[in-house]
């Protein structure tokens, strides 16, 4: 693995870098696809889940019989922690119901804010090399809970046409009724053009490839919103000589699994730490089925040593990750001095794993240094925020001294007009 030891901090912006593809690698193919979906609509989608899944499809949408019994085809285990899970994101998302306050600003004059559910959302689920049944949950339950009116969800289906049951039983959790058994590129189009079976919808929610996140970027031509240009999946750890070698080297490894182009930093207080912590990961390896994502992706991360906290954070901070660990004694420096994180688990037995599934928080997170300006999906993102103002006859008269004098300064007559009309009235 690549190590560093107090690196310059003119080297940093190298370190920073993620694995980076080629926009024009995918940019060619992904324009093709709309043109096509705008103009053949749902034969494109079959055509192409057919080209790209090797699926021949005669129905895009799920029967909703399928959606309705698919807690009979998964087993009892699974079922009870998909509800477990349900339970937790429910609370933890609920919590963040915003709740109004009306302020007077000035005698007469009271403004507030109400927050109203984006109607139309569409929801990507990754199919692929395994199916993300837990990005239903992350994603559905704060649409639920923000009272979307209509949540589409697409997904690839397998090799025999069907989606995961896990994935139903999700979607009939959360109450959504049109699952489209679509992936890639294709069905973000539809979704942001509309097909005669796939509704076009106001934003699109969820992670995916390389061909996906150009996808999601395009869609905003269309008026289609997004919730964050997603890429692969990262996980930066910092620990110091107290830590578990082998609960960080599990950490790193849960990342490392989830395909070769995804990015795990170790930023370690401790040198003797890094070489416990490589020779962990090698060992856990061996026992891992996804071996060769594993190796690809280890080839693409870091371990790195600070002997002074402030640089480590320093360091954190530019390389802005999605998910961060602390594992260090001094718990509240590294809590307090974070200011560019998607989300953060802290202390020995606070694993990345328990927020992709079931500790409650969100694990729909910026990527890419994007934690610098977005935040990870929550119930907000489901919403609008809409401005209210009332203004009373004795609030216009306190104000309009003030909205007059501006008005006339920028040169806008009739904004002026606006208010004097009202005042010349009310003095008479």
């Amino acid at each position: 693995m690549n190590k560093f030891f107090n690196p310059e901090i003119t080297s940093w912006s190298s370190l920073v870098q993620r694995p980076l593809y080629s926009i024009d690698s995918v940019k060619d193919v992904v324009d093709g696809i709309f043109n096509n979906v705008e103009l053949y609509g749902d034969k494109s989608l079959i055509d192409y889940t057919n080209k790209f899944d090797n699926v021949k499809l005669t129905d895009l949408k799920i029967n909703a019989d399928k959606i309705n019994n698919s807690e009979k085809n998964i087993d009892k285990e699974l079922k009870d922690a998909i509800n477990i899970a349900f339970d937790n994101i429910y609370k933890f998302h609920e919590n963040q119901i915003y709740k109004s306050k009306k302020i007077e600003t000035t005698k007469g004059v009271l403004c507030w804010q109400e927050k109203r559910a984006i109607e139309n959302v569409g929801l990507y689920i990754p199919g692929g090399t395994a199916p993300l049944f837990s990005s239903v949950l992350m994603l559905a339950i704060p649409a639920m809970i923000a009272q979307c009116k209509n949540i589409v969800l697409c997904s690839p289906p397998d090799k025999n046409g069907e989606l995961h049951p896990a994935i139903l039983y999700c979607a009939k959790l959360c109450k959504i009724d049109t699952v489209i058994s679509v992936g890639g590129a294709q069905s973000i189009a539809a979704m942001s053009l509309g097909t005669e079976t796939v509704p076009k919808v106001n934003k699109i929610f969820g992670p995916g490839n390389q061909f996906v996140t150009y996808a999601k970027l395009k869609s905003i031509n269309f008026n289609t919103a997004i919730d964050m240009p997603a890429g692969p999946s990262e996980l930066l750890v910092v620990a110091d000589k107290y830590a578990n070698p082998n609960y960080i080297a599990s950490d790193l490894l849960s990342q490392a699994e989830h395909g070769p182009d995804s990015q795990v930093i170790f930023v370690s207080l401790s040198k003797s730490l890094i070489d416990d912590v490589e020779k962990c990961i090698y060992d856990q390896i061996k026992n891992l089925d996804r071996k060769n994502f594993i190796n690809k992706s280890i080839s693409n991360s870091k371990l790195i040593f600070f002997e002074d906290k402030t640089k480590a954070i320093d360091f954190i901070n530019l390389y802005a990750p999605e998910h961060y660990i602390i594992n260090v004694q001094d718990e509240s420096f590294f809590i307090d001095n974070i200011v560019s994180a998607g989300s953060v688990f802290i202390g020995n037995y606070t694993p990345e794993s328990a927020g992709d599934y079931a500790s409650g928080t969100n694990h729909t997170l910026p990527t890419n240094g994007n934690a610098k300006q977005y935040s990870g999906v929550n119930l907000d993102s489901f919403q609008k925020t809409i401005t209210f103002q009332k203004i009373s006859k004795t609030g216009l008269l306190n104000i309009s001294k003030t909205v007059e004098t501006m008005a006339q300064a920028e040169g806008l007559q009739a904004h002026k007009n606006a208010v004097s009309i009202r005042f010349k009235d009310l003095n008479n």
